[in-house]
């Protein structure tokens, strides 16, 4: 790791800076611990153009600052570099070095002897941040950790005192970002791979909780050994045929890695060598490629380092999240002024020098085989991106911000408390800090949050690579904290690269698949609930959407479709005058009408013929008005159904056929008593005549008629939709209001029916001419079948068809009457003129009487 040490030296007002970017791994525990000018560099390193440009923009943010007189207009940075080595002992030892001991030199710049160490900016891995965070905490010094996000270790603040401040986004809004993006595309069955470490174990059981909450299951973990390399034979051979890693096995396609470099190499390793010698290879090749990776922030520093010796296009189509950069003005002319021979107190840029450009500097020949001096003529712009880039990284726009943000605290703090070389800033820098807040030179706004890190979000990237084994980063989209709700988190599918073997777009991360509307969930006994078996919506219930928990109701006016993924409105059903079945009834309606006005007509027309007087001719006019409205009366039952309609139609059709049969019943007694009273001393002859016919009429009538007031005044029908009967269709019915008093009125008029059936049957065989009795009985009969078979006719359909059958049933039973006990009559009046007299009737006496 590398720090970034601020201290003041008087006189003159002075200030050292040195700084701490990631620069290079060292195999040598022996190295110097800061290489000074002119000292031949014999560690065995490796240099990337990425690394090189956090030293830049370490220094291009030192020389901003000092040429700015705004900030510190009497004192001047410098910087010094510290390198741990990536070993424990020599990270505490720079680290007290850094605390307590005297350093002479520094680039540029000649201090005093008296410092006092005011900040530091730490190193990349979060074990290195941890160690020296022990020192640090005893001394109250301020830690700024300028590149990767990471969980703290349990116990890192033992000392109750936190100097630690991160110029990075919470990693919490990172791994919210990832769950934000499990979301967006649907991918609910993850698999996770991390370090066998403590940061790894803190990481899983941060991130499984968050994805838990927002039902997201996990189908592996991967722990990939710490610091792997491929060193021995045991373990070229764990990799190629023993060990077996979930993610080569599972189908979960989306996966989720955090770590350092040495989990994406633990990764590759095992993608390519299996493929290359598993017997299976083509299954490998199936489950483990073309995978959806997910990288955090880390990914960004370690990939130039992963391209020498990875393959990295296994990696093709992943999605990165990284540390938003801004382009700083002055930073690509600063670039292009940088060269080996002229840039003092630089150990570093030659061995960076001789990696990039493929040559060597005379001071640093070991061997007497050169390809080519390096020249100091070479240009950084020349370089390829993937070496070098000339825009200012994430990683290293955080340590420029870094730079700002001590300065600005050193700045605010001599404000506060003085030039008094007896304060000390170090303790105080801390509490400033959290509560700086500057733009950058850039015009981005730098602030600390609550927790000591920096407010902000994060870009989304997609990693695109090349057969070159080149790479470039496609922003994609965002995560933005201060964003309004539903736009904090954009992302720009069609510029996603994705890889080659994935087929389907955009892809899937299932255990199983989706539900098809129509279908709902059923959990997998034993099983993550993201594992589900799909039953079918039960009857008169659907699921819209696929992978639906449950099926709903459709609403009242709706019924499900064939195959239950969606709700059809229902047709409003009536029996309506337009439609053939409603028009052929109107026109029986009419046509019997139109039978019964005729003979009415052709009764009041011969009216003073004996087979009118004979058969009781106010009592043949009655039935016959009364028939007529029976038809008519019909009508009510066709069309729309409204108050009126409904109020009136039962109870019309009850009152008007309960006349017309008590006047059938009338016709009967009549004949029977005249029988009777023709006896000699018979007492009924004086009751024998019209009053006993309308008494009848009246009586059987007023019954039924109250029977209808009851229940008009009790539980009146009314208009009503009927949304359940049929589920197709909306019926719009007249709600009987009391189904009890409906069955009154029909068992009422049975009764009389009954009663008319049974008197004429008795007087069937009575000695008169033009006796009705057997026409009567007959009309009876036909009317008592009609209305016996209409209940479960009437009972077992719905809608229109109900209404339809008691039409029917009416048109039926009136039409009965009509033709049983008038149609003989009227071709009699009509047909046989001769048959219609006086003396026809006498002669037919006076045979009987014989």
């Amino acid at each position: 790791f590398f720090l970034l040490k601020a201290t003041r030296s008087f006189p003159p007002n002075f200030l050292c800076l040195p700084g701490n970017p990631a620069m290079y791994s060292v195999t040598q525990a022996e190295a110097l611990a800061f290489v000074q000018e002119g000292e031949p560099v014999r560690l065995n390193c490796s240099y990337t153009g990425v690394e090189y440009s956090h030293v830049l923009a370490l220094a291009f943010a030192v020389n901003e600052i000092n040429q700015n007189p705004k900030i510190l207009p009497n004192d001047t940075l410098g910087f010094h570099i510290y390198d741990s080595l990536d070993d424990v002992k020599m990270t505490y030892r720079v680290t007290l070095d850094l605390i307590f001991k005297t350093l002479i030199f520094f680039p540029n710049y000649k201090c005093g002897f008296e410092r006092k160490l005011l900040g530091v900016i730490g190193g990349l891995e979060p074990d290195t941040s941890s160690r020296i965070r022990d020192f640090l905490g005893l001394y109250k010094i301020s830690q700024v950790k300028s590149l990767i996000p990471c969980i703290p270790k349990k116990g890192s603040d033992q000392f109750g005192f936190p100097p630690l401040f991160q110029m990075s986004p919470s990693v919490s809004l990172q791994y919210l970002g990832i769950v934000k993006l499990l979301q967006h595309f649907g991918w609910i069955w993850v698999g996770l791979i991390t370090m066998d470490d403590e940061y790894g174990e803190n990481f899983l059981q941060v991130f499984e909780a968050m994805l838990s909450q927002n039902k997201i299951c996990i189908a592996f973990r991967d722990f990939a050994l710490k610091n792997f390399q491929m060193k021995s034979f045991d373990q070229l051979f764990d990799v190629y045929f023993r060990s077996r890693p979930a993610f080569m096995k599972s189908k979960a396609n989306a996966i989720v890695v955090h770590g350092d470099q040495s989990i994406y190499a633990w990764i590759t390793h095992h993608i390519f060598f299996k493929m290359m010698f598993s017997a299976t290879s083509d299954e490998y090749n199936m489950n483990s490629a073309g995978k959806l990776w997910i990288f955090t922030a880390q990914i960004e520093f370690f990939l130039p380092g992963l391209l020498k010796g990875l393959d990295m296009r296994v990696f093709h189509g992943a999605i990165c999240f990284t540390i938003p950069t801004n382009e700083v003005f002055g930073f690509q002319t600063f670039l292009q002024t940088i060269n080996p021979f002229k840039s003092k107190g630089d150990g570093f840029i030659k061995a960076f020098w001789e990696t990039a450009f493929d040559c060597s500097f005379p001071t640093t020949i070991i061997s007497t085989e050169v390809n080519e001096y390096c020249t100091g003529e070479e240009r950084l712009e020349n370089l390829p991106a993937t070496l070098f880039e000339m825009s200012m990284t994430s990683h290293s726009y955080s340590i420029y911000n870094s730079v700002y943000a001590l300065a600005h605290a050193l700045r605010m703090t001599i404000m506060l408390y003085g030039l008094n070389d007896e304060n000390n800033y170090s303790t105080k820098l801390f509490s400033i800090i959290q509560r700086i807040s500057f733009n950058n030179s850039a015009g981005d706004k730098v602030t600390f949050n609550e927790h000591g890190e920096i407010e902000g979000g994060f870009d989304v990237t997609n990693l695109v690579t090349f057969s070159n084994y080149s790479y470039v980063k496609v922003k994609v989209g965002s995560l933005d904290p201060q964003a309004p709700s539903g736009k904090d988190f954009v992302i720009y599918e069609e510029r996603i690269q994705w890889h080659k073997n994935i087929t389907q777009l955009p892809p899937l991360s299932l255990c199983n698949a989706k539900c098809e509307p129509g279908n709902s969930k059923k959990k997998k006994e034993g099983e993550p609930f993201c594992c589900y078996d799909c039953a079918p919506c039960p009857e008169g219930k659907i699921a819209k959407e696929r992978d639906a928990d449950y099926c709903i109701s459709c609403p009242e006016d709706q019924y499900p479709g064939k195959n239950r993924d969606l709700c059809i409105p229902k047709t409003v059903n009536y029996l309506s005058s337009e439609e053939p079945l409603g028009i052929i009834l109107i026109s029986l309606t009419f046509f019997f009408t139109f039978d019964t006005t005729l003979m009415f007509f052709i009764f009041l027309k011969h009216q003073d013929t004996p087979i009118v007087k004979a058969n009781n001719r106010s009592l043949t006019y009655l039935l016959l008005v009364s028939l007529l409205l029976c038809f008519l009366c019909s009508l009510l039952f066709i069309g729309q159904p409204h108050h009126i309609t409904c109020f009136l139609r039962q109870t019309a059709f009850g009152t008007i056929f309960s006349i017309a049969v008590a006047s059938v019943l009338a016709k009967t007694v009549i004949v029977i008593a005249a029988f009777v009273a023709s006896k000699p001393g018979s007492r009924i002859r004086k009751w024998v005549g019209k009053k006993l016919a309308y008494s009848i009429v009246l009586s059987c009538s007023f019954v039924q008629m109250s029977i209808c007031a009851l229940w008009l005044s009790t539980s009146p029908p009314f208009p009503a939709l009927n949304m359940f009967s049929v589920a197709e269709e909306i019926i719009v019915e007249c709600n009987e209001g009391s189904v009890t008093m409906f069955y009154c009125v029909l068992g009422y008029l049975g009764f009389l029916a009954a009663i008319s059936f049974i008197v004429a049957f008795f007087a069937r065989k009575l000695p008169d001419s033009f006796n009705e009795a057997k026409f009567i009985t007959f009309s009876m009969l036909v009317f008592c079948s009609v209305w016996l078979s209409f209940v479960p006719t009437y009972l077992s359909t719905k809608g229109r068809d109900m209404v339809a059958v008691e039409i029917f049933s009416i048109l039926t039973s009136a039409a009965g009457l009509l033709g049983c006990i008038f149609s003989p009559k009227c071709y009699i009046i009509v047909f046989r003129p001769d048959l219609n007299k006086k003396e026809q009737l006498i002669r037919k006496e006076d045979r009987r009487i014989v």
